[in-house]
This record gives C-alpha cells, sequence and structure tokens, in this order.
C-alpha cells in the first residue's frame, strides 16, 4: 500500500524545487557572501566555479528548465566535490560521516535521479512539452 502513491508526480516536483533552492543558496554564498558566509570567494577559483554551478544549475532545478542537463552538471560537480574535498582530506576514508562529506554524496544522487527522471509537476519543461503537444 502507497498512501502518498496518487502524489507521486507532485511530490516529485516538490522534492526537485526543494533540492534546487537549497543547492542555489550554496552558490549564493560563495558568490554574493550571503547567508553567514565570511564574504565572497575569488571568482576565478575552484570554489567560484563550484559557486557559478550552484547558483546557476539549482535556479534552473528549481524552476524546471533543462533539468536533466542542469541536475547532470550539479551531480557532477557533488561528486568532484565528495571526492576532492572530502575524501581527500579525510586521508582517503570513504565514511560521509567521518568525511563530513554527506551533503556532497546526497545531492550528487538527488540530482543524478532528476537528470533521469526529469522535472515532473510543476516544471518549466513539462509546460513547454505540453503547450507543444496541444
Amino acid at each position: 500500500m502507497r498512501p502518498l502513491g496518487r502524489f507521486q508526480d507532485q511530490l516529485h516536483g516538490l522534492f526537485r524545487m526543494v533540492a534546487g533552492y537549497a543547492f542555489m543558496l550554496h552558490g549564493a554564498q560563495k558568490i554574493f557572501g550571503a547567508f553567514g558566509a565570511d564574504g565572497p570567494v575569488d571568482y576565478a577559483s575552484r570554489m567560484g566555479l563550484a559557486g557559478v554551478i550552484e547558483l546557476g544549475a539549482g535556479t534552473l532545478i528549481m524552476v524546471g528548465l533543462f533539468t536533466g542537463v542542469a541536475a547532470f552538471v550539479a551531480s557532477g560537480q557533488m561528486a568532484v566535490a565528495y571526492f576532492t574535498a572530502h575524501v581527500a582530506s579525510a586521508g582517503g576514508l570513504l565514511t560521509p560521516i567521518t568525511n563530513r562529506g554527506e551533503a556532497a554524496m546526497l545531492y550528487c544522487f538527488i540530482f543524478l535521479f532528476f537528470a533521469a527522471a526529469g522535472g515532473g509537476a510543476f516544471s518549466v519543461d513539462r509546460l513547454g512539452a505540453t503547450r507543444k503537444a496541444g
């Protein structure tokens, strides 16, 4: 029995919006120095590139525009972040609790899901497909 099964598409869309919004906030923190950051990062650095990807891809994922491509890029960024920032800094430990990489690992697989499944309900992608079909 799946009590929420009939709301699967709507929950998919809501999950996409929340995940994209949270990812976008990480980018805003890096690029603008917002939300308790010490200041903006150097835009020409790895962290600057990460911030641009997080802000841009997070926004696209949140609204559901080019969801598959944006989510694939975001997933790749999080995989790179996990192995370069978390595994490398923890001496090669592949335990997300120990290397503090839980968020990167989860974002990686959340966005990989959206890259495969698309934007779901409430996405601009779906709105465009509906208008073309009609």
